[in-house]
């Protein structure tokens, strides 16, 4: 059997090379987004500050909750079942003060040095900033625990009251000496430091993805704000055990743990590119998965006439199914082989564009993975192999006599399964559009799941779906309108490729696009009744906010200070971005579209705000008190006092902005609106020339909101990409098997120019019904997300994006639907037998 299909692949190698190719494209796309996924999720920190210590004691790094269920069973017997979520902190919990002294004198310690780690913004005197390599962030320390990496003084002395060390690395990039100033902002304000010298970690400059700032061990409680370190490092032979007897409840790390120490913001943050790529092979998967099956189950739909002649010849529909599925199994093995090279560059390529749209860190790295790439190769053969056996069911049960007529056709059959399973895909669809809030975060992964399900419905009933519409679209066509009509099938195998090209990408764009426009629309309104809008070089801290707002002329200012905050709900937590928020004055300067409560000022001290979505989906009123986890780890039992709209580009909640100056490492202010009188805009001026003031009508938009829309149109690039060759792949196919019909039209007399026509007719009822179809997905699913953003129904998100998908598929379907029957037709002879 295995050699008869080997034999038969050989003797039709053109009739299988669409398959082939789709076969190539989807293992290789499988293979690039699998390395992704696995590279990111096996990421790991460039460097370990804390690789001189032997065991390191580390304050809170994440919060974990545990839920415990109890079921009662027969026979009185309980079961206990406990869960534990964890969520990841953007900040650091503290130690005790005196917890290095505590475990520096357990036996076979011979030195424990607490590292005070936090972010700080340091510029030269001539306001050029300091950032280490690939834009690393700069963490300050105290001079005792550059023993723990270790850092060694290049030149210079270590530092004392006033002065600072940096790392050679920074030093050479700023083109800063020993014996120069530097202006040193952190949350607790800002100061000037005397470079008394330089240091590196043994045989390099810096540490890769953090630049290193000393200071003298006596200034950094007042630098930093911290009220205790952020770790402890231990020297020496010490058992752990006895550690954590020491620690308490704080981590005790070892080996590779270690680097788990640092501070968060020290380390690249891959739990956004975690999601970016799971969606990547998400998107990547369906389409490969969907493309090849209708690849294979039109190339099985081609070779009627030879299974219905085996048939004949004696053989049976399970001999022919099994034929048909080592067919495409050897044929998607062989196409394996080449994929896999494939994706890896793949995966490079889009890796690589990801970083310069700066939604992955710049330190991350693709990681070439054998076993990821098996399995893409495994999971590509299973679904040829699936595919095969699914279009065999049908085709194999093929009469016998069929081999004697000109042309074969399948026994109908299946009518129910196939409207069973349109009516599951629907109906699940319709469920995530009207249950889900794609107001969300999840709104955008949501709407592809329900456009998914939508498209798998089209495919399900796609030959139905097509013969109705062209008996609408075909009748203005003629001869090729009735040949489209009677040849329904083949028209559905070709045109579905075209709603998926269509649909997936332009509900992905026209949703994104919107998003970005939403976000734009809110920022607008929310800056509207500022005169002016602050921004300074890397924040300001919250005193010389507070020093702005109190100039003479100055009416109204808000202050907005991003974090992130940890809410939990039914044991989960959950992260979401936030604000802290300073409002002073007598004239509001920002207008959050509060639709409930009052603006948090200094005098709510322990209430918090939050959206109308977050108070949906928590169930929360007004005067509720909730559990919210700083940065830090800390708990605060704060009372909603404001429900607001205008969330997007802003952040789900908003807490008092002393409050996260204080729990927060960086705990700077980004933007600060201003109301003022005519003339105030020079005082500000005059009083502080490093900030940036602009009149709020030139604010530019969100730059987040223009990173997710790159990022939501490199996908599409991606899907476009594939779904334009499986739709050229599939079209040829289709060409390539009516060799035969054209030949007896040349026999009746059709001219060359007779069947061009013909032709290029019966591809734009194809290409029409291929729109049509996408139509109806794309208006479904961005009519129901546009709702839910907003209450306002669109369809038409961006004409002009919507014309030029429409437009470019049109173009595509119908040069494939052409082109192949042109070629063939060049031929000087064209055989009416095969």
């Amino acid at each position: 059997m295995t050699r008869l299909a080997i034999a038969t692949l050989r003797k039709h190698r053109g009739a299988y090379l669409g398959t082939f190719v789709a076969a190539l494209l989807a293992v290789a796309l499988l293979a690039g987004g699998g390395l992704l996924l696995f590279s990111v999720l096996t990421a790991k920190p460039p460097a370990d500050r804390f690789a001189a210590a032997s065991v390191v004691v580390a304050g809170e790094r994440e919060i974990s909750l545990e839920t415990v269920t109890t079921k009662h069973k027969k026979e009185g017997k309980t079961k206990v079942k406990r869960k534990v979520k964890t969520e990841r902190l953007t900040g650091a919990g503290t130690l005790p003060v005196d917890l290095a002294g505590r475990v520096g004198a357990l036996p076979g310690v011979t030195g424990a040095v607490a590292d005070y780690a936090f972010p700080v913004q340091a510029t030269t005197k001539d306001g050029r900033p300091l950032r280490g390599a690939d834009d690393a962030p700069v963490i300050g320390h105290g001079w005792a625990s550059a023993v723990l990496t270790p850092y060694t003084l290049n030149n210079g002395q270590k530092p004392g009251p006033g002065d600072a060390v940096i790392d050679a690395d920074l030093a050479a990039r700023g083109h800063v000496a020993v014996g120069d100033e530097l202006l040193v902002t952190t949350r607790t304000g800002a100061r000037t430091v005397r470079v008394s010298g330089v240091a590196a970690p043994a045989g390099r400059d810096g540490l890769p993805a953090q630049g290193a700032l000393f200071l003298a061990d006596a200034d950094v409680a007042a630098v930093s704000g911290l009220p205790g370190p952020t770790a402890v490092g231990i020297f020496g032979t010490v058992d752990p055990a006895q550690v954590r007897a020491a620690a308490g409840a704080a981590d005790v790390l070892t080996g590779a743990d270690r680097v788990r120490a640092d501070l968060p913001g020290a380390l690249p943050d891959y739990i956004g590119p975690i999601s970016i790529f799971g969606f990547v092979i998400g998107i990547t998967a369906f389409a490969a998965i969907f493309v090849l099956t209708g690849t294979v189950t039109l190339s099985v739909r081609q070779r009627l006439r030879e299974l219905a002649l085996l048939r004949a010849i004696g053989a049976t529909p399970k001999q022919l199914r099994r034929i048909l599925g080592l067919e495409n199994v050897v044929l998607a093995a062989v196409a394996a082989l080449p994929a896999a090279p494939l994706g890896v560059l793949f995966a490079e390529v889009v890796a690589a564009r990801f970083q310069t749209l700066g939604a992955v860190p710049a330190q991350f790295e693709v990681q070439t993975n054998v076993p990821v790439l098996l399995l893409a190769a495994a999971a590509g053969v299973l679904v040829t192999f699936v595919a095969a056996r699914i279009a065999g069911r049908r085709a194999v049960r093929i009469a016998p006599t069929q081999a004697l007529v000109e042309t074969a056709t399948a026994p109908t059959g299946g009518l129910v399964v196939r409207i069973l399973a349109a009516l599951v895909a629907t109906a699940g669809a319709v469920a995530v559009l009207t249950f889900v809030p794609l107001d969300g975060p999840f709104g955008m992964g949501m709407s592809f799941i329900s456009s998914a399900l939508l498209l798998c419905a089209v495919a399900a009933v796609g030959p139905l779906l097509v013969r109705l519409l062209t008996t609408i679209v075909a009748r203005p066509f003629g001869l090729a309108g009735l040949v489209a009509r009677a040849e329904y099938r083949r028209v559905s195998a070709v045109a579905v490729p075209l709603v998926l090209m269509f649909a997936i990408n332009t509900v992905m764009l026209l949703n994104g696009a919107l998003s970005s426009r939403l976000a734009g629309q809110e920022q607008v309104a929310r800056q509207a009744p500022a005169t002016a809008q602050v921004v300074g070089t890397g924040g300001l801290p919250l005193d010389a906010v507070r020093r702005l707002a109190a100039l003479p002329g100055v009416t109204g200012a808000a202050a907005q200070l991003p974090t992130r905050v940890i809410v939990a709900q039914g044991g989960k937590p959950e992260d979401y971005q936030a604000q802290g928020l300073l409002v002073t004055g007598t004239d509001a300067a920002l207008d959050l579209g509060v639709v409930a409560g009052a603006y948090i000022t200094d005098g709510f001290a322990g209430s918090f705000g939050a959206s109308s979505a977050l108070v949906r989906q928590y169930g929360w009123r007004i005067g509720d008190q909730v559990p919210l986890w700083l940065p830090d780890g800390q708990q605060q039992q704060l009372r909603l006092s404001m429900v607001y709209e205008r969330a997007r580009g802003f952040g789900d909640l908003v807490i008092p902005a002393d409050l996260v100056a204080a729990h927060d490492p960086r705990g700077l202010v980004r933007t600060v609106g201003l109301r003022y009188t005519p003339g105030t805009d020079e005082r500000i001026r005059a009083e502080f020339p490093a900030l940036r003031l602009t009149p709020t009508l030139d604010a530019a938009p969100p730059g987040d909101a223009s990173n997710q829309q790159g990022a939501w149109e490199l996908m599409v690039v991606i899907s476009l990409g594939f779904t334009a060759i499986a739709v050229i792949n599939t079209f040829a196919i289709a060409a390539t098997a009516r060799r035969r019909e054209y030949a007896d039209l040349r026999l009746i007399g059709a001219t060359t120019p007779q069947l061009h026509r013909l032709a290029g007719a019966e591809a734009v009822v194809t290409v029409l019904v291929g729109l049509l179809l996408g139509a109806a997905v794309t208006g479904i699913v961005v009519g129901a997300f546009s709702i839910a953003q907003d209450g306002v129904f669109r369809v038409f998100v961006e004409p002009v994006t919507y014309a030029a998908m429409a437009g470019g598929v049109a173009a595509l379907g119908l040069i494939a639907g052409f082109l192949p029957t042109r070629l063939m037709l060049r031929r000087r002879t064209l055989a009416s037998r095969v």
